[in-house]
């Protein structure tokens, strides 16, 4: 009975003689970012002399010492599981350590500058954006979902460039992905309104041709058999103070005028010379909306309003005419037959009066044609009529509009005006 209180002071006396690790930062097994702050102490009852540094060892290397009995420092980790050991070293020669097993998890960010999130944007979306990593291969590459699909993509840390979206809320993700496997998104919402050029029958660089009968060949001014022109700035007849007046006139009976003007690519009136032809090819859907008024409407054979695509051999001519005399009918162009294909919807516009006319189109994935829908004087007409697109050549690229009067049998001198042009692309 006499042992048990001496066995259990020999026991308290021995617990009590050791030297002693204590790890307040970070945890064990704790999730860390690249800088990871290390706080500790130490003591020890076996040297009487005391502690007289502390380190810590990073994957059983030392990364930092310090004199005295506390330590408090912040290392930077790659990602990834590390075995970090604080050690203390006492004056008599010994040491104790304690191990701390940590993970450092690959932080990653992606910085929008542009678009800015729910934001109102035209349909040609300017993507402005940098991406970080604490990977330490860095930031491989950075893209653009839309609609869950991957719209662009680029190497590197920084992302800049154009992506025509679809009119309407839409949600859009800007991704990086990194060296060690891993990637981070930012999602962005914007209201896409579409890119619309305005006013364009008061731009510079319209070019015009004569179309003589019966062969249409182009034929530049003068051309006999034609006479045709054009005045800007007209106030009256005019909706916003600045129409454009169009004349035919001549001797040669049936034939045209036509008026265009290039949009996006070489020549462009917009300062849109697409040098890099980066914009075509996402682009899908066309909205051409105007006002126009005719002086003489029952002497025009008719008035045509037209979309032109062309690039990498492929061209597309969205050609809607008015036909009057020949029948109060719009027509609508096949590209593959070189015809006009009636669509049985009636046309009817007003003589002496500002019309109204908005046509919609879409170039669809597959390069055919979608003549979607017709909107005279408030009255829409829905055409959903498709056509094969046809081949231009190689250094065709743009787009471009154009406005054509035709002339009758007699070719009746008429005029019309222009105003407020308008064209909506995405």
């Amino acid at each position: 009975m006499k042992l048990l209180p001496l066995l259990v002071v020999f026991l308290g006396v021995t617990s009590s003689a050791f030297a002693n690790v204590i790890v307040s930062a970070p945890t064990s097994n704790e999730t860390l970012s690249t800088s990871a702050t290390y706080s500790a102490t130490a003591n020890t009852t076996t040297c009487s002399k005391g502690v007289s540094a502390m380190g810590i060892y990073v994957d059983n290397r030392l990364a930092y010492t310090v004199s005295g009995t506390k330590l408090n420092t912040t290392l930077t980790l790659t990602p990834g599981k590390h075995n970090t050991v604080v050690q203390e070293w006492d004056f008599c020669g010994g040491s104790t350590t304690t191990a701390i097993p940590v993970t450092v998890a690959v932080v990653a960010s992606v910085a929008v500058i542009s678009p800015v999130n729910k934001s109102t944007v035209s349909g040609l979306v300017s993507f402005v954006a940098t991406a970080t990593s604490n990977c330490p291969s860095g930031v491989a590459a950075m893209g653009v979902y839309v609609e869950n699909k991957l719209a662009y993509r680029v190497t590197g840390a920084r992302l800049h460039t154009q992506i025509p979206l679809t009119p309407g809320e839409q949600n859009v993700v800007v991704q990086e992905w990194d060296g060690c496997g891993g990637s981070t998104t930012t999602p962005v919402a914007v209201t896409v309104t579409g890119t619309t050029i305005k006013n364009i029958q008061a731009a510079s660089n319209w070019y015009s041709w004569a179309q003589l009968a019966p062969t249409y060949q182009d034929c530049n001014n003068p051309c006999t058999g034609v006479t045709w022109g054009m005045k800007q700035g007209i106030k009256s007849p005019s909706l916003s103070g600045n129409a454009t007046q169009v004349s035919l006139g001549g001797t040669t009976p049936w034939s045209d005028v036509l008026y265009a003007n290039h949009l996006i690519g070489p020549f462009s009136s917009q300062g849109m010379p697409d040098v890099g032809q980066t914009m075509l090819a996402g682009l899908h859907n066309f909205s051409y909306d105007a006002d126009f008024y005719m002086t003489n409407v029952k002497k025009t054979q008719a008035m045509e309003f037209d979309i032109n695509w062309f690039m990498n051999t492929v061209g597309m001519t969205f050609g809607t005419e008015c036909r009057v005399e020949g029948g109060n009918e719009w027509d609508i162009w096949d590209n593959a037959e070189a015809r006009w294909v009636p669509t049985g919807v009636a046309c009817n516009p007003l003589e002496n009066e500002w019309n109204h006319v908005t046509i919609n189109v879409q170039r669809q994935a597959d390069n055919t044609l979608l003549y979607q829908s017709i909107t005279l004087n408030g009255v829409t007409s829905i055409l959903n009529k498709t056509g094969a697109s046809f081949t231009v050549p190689a250094n065709w690229y743009g787009i471009t509009v154009n406005y054509q009067m035709d002339g009758d049998q007699h070719q009746t001198s008429v005029a019309s005006y222009v105003d407020n042009l308008n064209f909506t692309y995405w």
